[in-house]
């Protein structure tokens, strides 16, 4: 799959296409609908299938510091509609001066000019241009000017996550926020993931038998609510089932939050520097002190066996799926 990043960065040789265009944070499985369908397309009329989406994401930029948490940074989003089909991602930096685009620049400037669209796929709610002026009637009449069609696809989908409300990344990020990471794993197709580089903390995992990875997360990234979930740590194509922790340590009194990571029964790891990915199953528990260290470590034991039955419990569901 090629990867853009600028509207310069698009071959110049580059012919007609099927595109769809959002900031598809998640990539969860209403988004999945929509670019699959863009993909399915593509295939049939012989020609590429594109990803027009944004960096930073827009209300940044439209409303500085009003950025949200996301679901999945640009690189992870690319590898999950790589796993779809899709030929290419353009990223395109969105600055001060692109938000004010009209919408029949924007059309002219990105589909047309550059990705000569022959086809875009979108959801019924999606805007563009200045001020997101632009809907999908509006699409459909440039695409009569400029000699490409729209197909509009219905994204919504709904299950038991957030008490049948339409899944969405806003659901999702509230989700995580809320520590239901199963629901969120619901809208997503997979768990939530949170990535970054592990680096030192206090060793007071390693101290005590259980030596976590300290995860530095990367900017904007939608944490799960504090507490002790199952999961997974992933290094490189190794997924090894975990006990994680994310909050402040109330038993030491730290001040810090934190995102750390217990690979079951891995005491051989030596991960500083190293890019992680840590995925979220289950929740266990909320953050509690305790008045031993002996009660501490009881309860620590107890995690790492919930952890490792849950993961154990979904693998076998998953392979008997």
């Amino acid at each position: 799959m090629q990867r853009w990043r600028g509207l310069e960065d698009i071959p110049q040789d580059w012919g007609r296409s099927v595109v769809t265009i959002g900031s598809y944070d998640g990539v969860h499985r209403g988004h999945q609908l929509i670019i699959g369908r863009a993909v399915e397309r593509a295939r049939e009329l012989g020609v590429p299938s594109v990803v027009v989406t944004f960096d930073p994401h827009p209300s940044e930029v439209v409303r500085p510091g009003s950025h949200p948490p996301l679901l999945a940074p640009h690189h992870r989003r690319a590898e999950l509609m790589a796993e779809l089909g899709v030929d290419a991602v353009l990223i395109l930096p969105f600055t001060a001066e692109f938000s004010k685009l009209s919408p029949a620049d924007f059309v002219v400037k990105v589909l047309v000019d550059k990705l000569h669209a022959r086809l875009v796929v979108e959801g019924p709610n999606f805007r563009f241009g200045h001020r997101a002026a632009g809907d999908v009637d509006l699409l459909k009449e440039l695409g009569t000017t400029y000699d490409y069609d729209v197909e509009v696809i219905d994204l919504y989908v709904t299950g038991e996550a957030g008490g049948g409300l339409p899944f969405s990344s806003t659901l999702t990020r509230r989700l995580v926020a809320e520590g239901d990471v199963a629901g969120a794993m619901e809208i997503l197709g997979r768990p939530h993931r949170v990535e970054g580089v592990v680096v030192h903390g206090a060793q007071r995992g390693r101290e005590l038998g259980y030596p976590t990875a300290n995860v530095e997360t990367l900017p904007h990234t939608a944490i799960p609510a504090d507490g002790v979930y199952a999961g997974w740590l992933t290094v490189g194509d190794e997924a090894m089932p975990a006990a994680i922790s994310v909050g402040t340590n109330v038993q030491f009194d730290a001040t810090e939050r934190t995102v750390e990571a217990y690979a079951i029964d891995r005491t051989d790891l030596d991960l500083y520097g190293l890019h992680v990915a840590v995925d979220f199953l289950a929740y266990l528990r909320g953050m509690e002190k305790f008045d031993s260290i002996e009660a501490l470590l009881l309860c620590m034991a107890g995690d790492v066996k919930k952890s490792r039955d849950l993961v154990a419990a979904h693998r076998e569901t998953s392979a008997a799926g």
